[in-house]
């Protein structure tokens, strides 16, 4: 299971990485097609219409993951039968929500006070199938821990977006129908990996056997659903807060553009939730206890040593990644990008803390809290974006995270009970406070700043080596990684993942 799941978390890992890298190519090219005004539309069009599937058409086929998940190994005939019961489930809910969406377009733009969005958001309707289909099968993979087929997916995807989305955008750019463009290629791009998965699939030949309740998937499913739509609504309502309260395109654009790059070490480790949700569902069904706390404690360990110096790094070169990104006319969203480094970091630890309870089945604590973070994000964002702007929207969403991550981390420790040690957490804490005070002497270039991270991270790490944090087991999960050779069986279970 440790070896399995560190191969795992490598292939994921590395298709996760290739995915956003051409999600920030495009947004990188979006960014020079269009006006900031024009990227400001373009952001809440697209970013509207993907948070519906993902928080009305994940519910489900997470369900499916979880229960494929416990089964996959044992009772292949139930595979077959889940996989079709989701699917029926699947199709109803999808159908529903899309006609809604289109017939709902008016209401939506005049909501966002620019009934110029309206026929964007009628056309973006047909994205919401699209991703629904390519999504279906990609946690069917997951449930089947079939995490190679899963990244390659992954990885056509990403080369299907770079070509329908900026091909079609720079096609009918000469016509004036950039924005049309980009809305097509969101279709298709998912459309023709539906297609490549279902292909794929047609070479099992699992025969249907047994009983499972498909009122299972829903019990599971809709507080699943309910934690998507507070979440999702919880990382995106400073930019809708941003457009309504401010009503200004240049600063939507712009504040988009500051949570699109500040977003990175958030996707970077979305990987780990693809792979804990089934890993913790496996072992908690088995009541295999010492397992699921092995797993929940590394993940969380390795996760914040990682995830901490990456953020503090783009925090303080906010400026010339943005540049890198974007060109010199997204510099203004520098600022409200640091603030929001500590956000994305909070946020991070809380989705996937949510994952591992939502893999032992506690899914009705994650909504809780993430209604509650939306609650307070709206408070919070209403009043601090009207006396500070963008600033004060990157300060709501920061304090709402540190709250969400707090409530998380204090049920996961009272269900799961021992996450890891206070002293390792204190050391991560310390040996990144030296690495930031060492970045304040380190200029800061327009490129020259890829160095200088590669010397901090360096020396943030030696720090940790010096603590006795960095050493033996993280070498060898590295090992793994890189060398993919087989470890003795007794040491992988003692202290890998």
């Amino acid at each position: 299971m440790s070896k399995f799941l560190v191969k795992s978390f490598f292939w994921v890992t590395i298709s996760e990485i290739i995915y956003n890298l051409s999600a920030y190519v495009i947004h990188s090219g979006m960014g020079r097609i269009l006006s900031p005004a024009e990227y400001g539309r373009y952001g809440l069009v697209v970013t509207l219409t993907t948070m519906v599937v993902v928080l009305i058409g994940q519910g489900v086929p997470t369900a499916m993951a979880k229960y494929l998940g416990e089964i996959y190994d044992t009772r292949l005939g139930l595979i077959p039968i889940i996989k079709r019961q989701t699917a029926k489930i699947q199709f109803i809910l999808i159908g529903g929500v899309t006609v809604m969406f289109f017939l709902l377009s008016p209401v939506i733009s005049l909501i966002l006070r620019d009934s110029s969005l309206t026929n964007l958001f009628r056309l973006s309707s047909l994205v919401i199938p699209a991703f629904a289909l390519a999504s279906f099968y990609f946690y069917y993979y997951t449930g089947l821990h079939e995490f190679k087929i899963q990244a390659w997916l992954k990885t056509s995807r990403s080369v299907a977006r770079l070509v329908f989305i900026l091909g079609l955008a720079w096609l009918l750019k000469s016509k004036g129908y950039a924005l049309e463009g980009v809305i097509i290629g969101y279709i298709l791009a998912p459309l023709s990996i539906f297609f490549e998965a279902n292909l794929l699939d047609k070479f099992k030949k699992i025969r249907p056997e047994g009983f499972f309740d498909w009122r299972k998937l829903l019990r599971y499913a809709w507080p699943m659903t309910l934690f998507l739509v507070a979440y999702e609504f919880l990382i995106t309502i400073d930019l809708y807060l941003v457009k309504g309260i401010l009503r200004d395109d240049y600063l939507t654009g712009i504040y988009n553009g500051a949570i699109t790059v500040g977003r990175i070490p958030y996707f970077l480790f979305y990987a780990l939730t693809i792979i804990i949700l089934p890993a913790v569902s496996k072992s908690t069904s088995s009541k295999n206890h010492s397992d699921t706390k092995k797993i929940i404690s590394q993940s969380l360990r390795l996760m914040v040593m990682f995830l901490l110096p990456i953020a503090i790094l783009m925090s303080v070169y906010s400026a010339p990644i943005l540049q890198v990104f974007y060109g010199k006319k997204f510099l203004d969203a520098a600022l409200p990008m640091s603030i929001l480094m500590s956000g994305v970091t909070f946020l991070t630890i809380f989705y996937v803390m949510a994952f591992a309870l939502n893999g032992a089945g506690k899914v009705k604590a994650p909504m809780i809290i993430s209604f509650a973070g939306l609650a307070v994000n709206i408070i919070l964002s209403y009043f601090l974006i009207k006396k500070y702007g963008l600033v004060g929207a990157a300060v709501a969403t920061s304090i709402t995270s540190f709250v969400a991550m707090v409530l998380v981390l204090a049920y996961s420790y009272r269900y799961f009970g021992y996450l890891f040690r206070f002293s390792s957490f204190l050391k991560i804490i310390l040996a990144s406070f030296v690495m930031y005070f060492i970045s304040t002497f380190f200029p800061k270039g327009h490129y020259a700043f890829i160095l200088w991270s590669a010397i901090l991270f360096a020396i943030y790490i030696f720090f940790l080596f010096v603590l006795k944090e960095f050493g033996s087991l993280e070498l060898e999960i590295v090992r793994q990684l890189v060398k993919r050779k087989k470890a003795p069986r007794e040491e992988l279970e003692e202290e890998v993942i």
